[in-house]
């Protein structure tokens, strides 16, 4: 997969596209992008994705955007996987914020991308005070030489697949809701750093995963698998959350303790998939306590794999 960042001038061939934000590549992201696969195909076109850094509700209102799902890396993971050829990453600023809807159809979708095919969803607004809308782009398209479809929301056993829903899942806990609507488990990917080393202090080494973003969708204690440490998932136990017990006002931080692993992870790329949520975070008295919550964790934790059918051995003595 081809990734640019920003719009051309003028496009170099012409696209399939489809534009939006993506946050999280859920069911219905990813029935649009299928979409645009069998439009392209049967069209010739390579398919291409316009989306944008940072999401525009966090340059207009940071403090009031929503959490992110995906980071801009895992993102473009998950476009890759879903088969999308290219990628344009626009830089979502003032400038482009005062494009006129007509001259994002004309400058961005048309001369810029070149599109010859446009897709977007049933609910897509763009261009300045978001003026623009598929009537809009109907009445335009067949002056700028390109052809638009607009796609209905999914629906998932009654509800609408967003990317608001999997956020709601999240925050509540309810990991198997979260992972219908996302096709698969919900995971965070990162880079392993130094900690301050006191998950080995307690008896309990943990992998600290860097996160682009801190304001994660999910805290609390979780079951997980972690990839990136060999050719296969390993079973752990994570914790996600200011940690308050040790640290007053901390930044939320994401610490997997591996399942009888004792290699070193530090700065291997890694991905920390979901499973199960067992509880939210405490505050406990001490550190003797807050180390007997965490045996209990990692019991609940072998318990919750050997339930699953997957290898989660005990330490022998």
């Amino acid at each position: 997969m081809r990734v640019t960042r920003g719009i051309p001038a003028a496009a170099a061939a012409p696209v399939a596209l489809t534009v939006g934000n993506f946050d999280g590549v859920h069911l219905g992201h990813q029935a649009m992008l299928a979409e645009l696969k069998r439009a392209a195909g049967r069209l010739g076109l390579p398919t291409c994705v316009l989306t944008f850094e940072p999401h525009p509700r966090e340059f207009f209102a940071p403090d009031k955007a929503p959490v992110r799902l995906t980071a801009l890396r895992e993102k473009l993971e998950l476009l890759a996987q879903c088969g999308v050829d290219r990628v344009h990453i626009c830089r979502f600023n003032y400038r482009f914020a005062q494009i006129a809807a007509e001259d994002f159809i004309g400058e961005v979708v048309a001369r810029g991308l070149g599109a010859r095919w446009l897709l977007v969803g049933d609910d897509f607004r763009f261009g300045a005070r978001r003026a623009g809308d598929f009537v809009m782009l109907k009445q335009a398209a067949p002056r700028h030489g390109f052809e638009v479809e607009a796609l209905a929301s999914i629906a998932l056993e009654g509800e609408r697949v967003s990317s608001t829903a999997v956020r709601e899942a999240l925050a509540g806990g309810d990991l198997d809701r979260a992972g219908r609507l996302l096709g698969r488990a919900y995971s965070i990917s990162g880079r392993v750093t130094r900690g301050d080393g006191l998950g080995r202090k307690l008896g309990f080494p943990t992998a600290n995963v860097q996160m682009k973003h801190n304001r994660p969708p999910l805290t609390g204690i979780f079951a997980v698998r972690l990839h990136g440490a060999g050719r296969e998932p390993l079973p752990g136990v994570a914790s996600l959350g200011v940690r308050p017990t040790v640290k007053q006002g901390g930044t939320p931080v994401l610490e997997v303790h591996v399942l009888d692993f004792s290699s070193d992870l530090y700065r291997r790329h890694v991905r920390v998939e979901f499973l199960h949520k067992f509880r939210d975070e405490e505050k406990y008295a001490d550190l003797a306590t807050l180390t007997q919550q965490i045996a209990l964790d990692v019991e609940n934790t072998r318990i919750f794999f050997s339930r699953q059918g997957a290898k989660a051995p005990r330490k022998a003595g």
